[in-house]
């Protein structure tokens, strides 16, 4: 298979160009060059927000094209009308965020969509990786929404619509996991945001890009929920889980979620993954039934923390993090406010 990935380089993109490379696809990455792709691979350098830039793009033919963009949409509708006929299938990694919000807990694909309209959008500039999903947050849920309805004007039903969730694994460059790993290998105390047995939902970067080249392959089309069903782990589960992986001597202190909202603390931001009331049902909540009947997988959730820790360690404990992303963590001193009371 002959494989364009309009990104390629950080955390998504970079999944779905070591997953083709494993499975021996030829494989050609399109993007601005701020990054290095993995060895193996035809390199195109281009910025898509630029007048002219997707000049490298005039010529080749491939079967299947991903795209990770997550900014303004319009670098997705020039790409993919450019493409359409010399591309069999384009798989646009979107995300749940297209969903107007609130979505109740088990909304599937059917769920209204925020309003946007194909000629939304001017450029944004960026290596065009996604992390695939931003909460309920207005302008990149519109950016999405657009940017899914340019890829559909262009391919038709050959669009695949991958609508991630919460992405997780090595290579994030969003900082969510790797905090919650980092603050934990420190040791001590530790905060820990109940309900314990609060259920989560994510899918781990590889397996989305597993997915999406095989769903490419087979030619499937339309909107897919590409994330863990709901409650595919707990709250308690995920951070038990980074306790043994880093073999830290971490005390997980839980504390409930009215007396952690009462000082202000921000789910999702300063308490990465946690999310509570119609946030919780609207990020950990979709109903996945289409996408793994069409084959998604998940791996245990101790191989994407251990992969993660792993991953984290190589590059010296500080992840890469996205200039269009504000930082995520607890400040230390509210952790240790926040404690004294889990104490008691």
């Amino acid at each position: 298979m002959r494989l364009l990935v309009l990104g390629g380089t950080e955390f998504v993109g970079r999944a779905v160009v070591e997953e083709a490379l494993a499975l021996g696809w030829e494989v050609t990455t399109f993007n601005r060059g701020s990054h290095e792709p993995p060895a193996g691979v035809t390199a195109l350098r281009g910025d898509r927000a630029a007048p002219g830039g997707l000049a490298s793009l005039a010529r080749g033919e491939w079967d299947v094209v991903v795209d990770t963009w997550s900014w303004a949409p319009a670098p997705v509708r020039e790409a993919a009308a450019l493409l359409a006929d010399r591309a069999g299938h384009y798989v646009y990694v979107s995300s749940r965020s297209v969903y107007a919000y609130p979505a109740p807990f088990g909304a599937d694909e059917s769920a209204p969509v925020v309003a946007a309209s194909v000629g939304d959008g001017d450029s944004g500039s960026d290596d065009g990786d996604s992390d695939g999903d931003g909460g309920s947050d207005g302008d990149y849920a519109r950016n999405k929404a657009a940017a899914e309805l340019g890829a559909v004007a262009a391919f038709g039903d050959r669009a695949l619509l991958a609508r991630a969730g919460l992405i997780l694994g090595p290579y994030e460059n969003v900082g969510r996991l790797p905090w919650w790993l980092t603050r934990i290998a420190r040791g001590g105390p530790v905060l820990a945001p109940g309900p314990r047995d609060l259920g989560l939902q994510y899918v781990d970067a590889r397996d989305l890009a597993t997915w999406c080249l095989d769903a490419g392959r087979r030619g499937l089309g339309g909107a897919y929920n590409v994330v863990s069903p709901p409650g595919f782990v707990t709250m308690g589960e995920l951070l038990e889980t980074c306790v043994k992986v880093t073999g830290s001597d971490a005390e997980l202190r839980w504390l409930d979620t009215e007396a952690i909202l009462a000082t202000g603390v921000a789910p999702w931001t300063d308490l990465p993954i946690w999310l509570v009331g119609e946030e919780h049902a609207y990020m950990h909540g979709g109903a996945v039934d289409k996408a793994v009947a069409a084959g998604l997988r998940f791996r245990p959730v101790e191989e994407t923390v251990a992969d993660t820790w792993s991953w984290l360690r190589s590059i010296g404990g500080r992840p890469p993090t996205r200039p269009d992303r504000p930082a995520v963590g607890l400040d230390p001193e509210v952790e240790a406010r926040l404690l004294r009371q889990a104490r008691g």
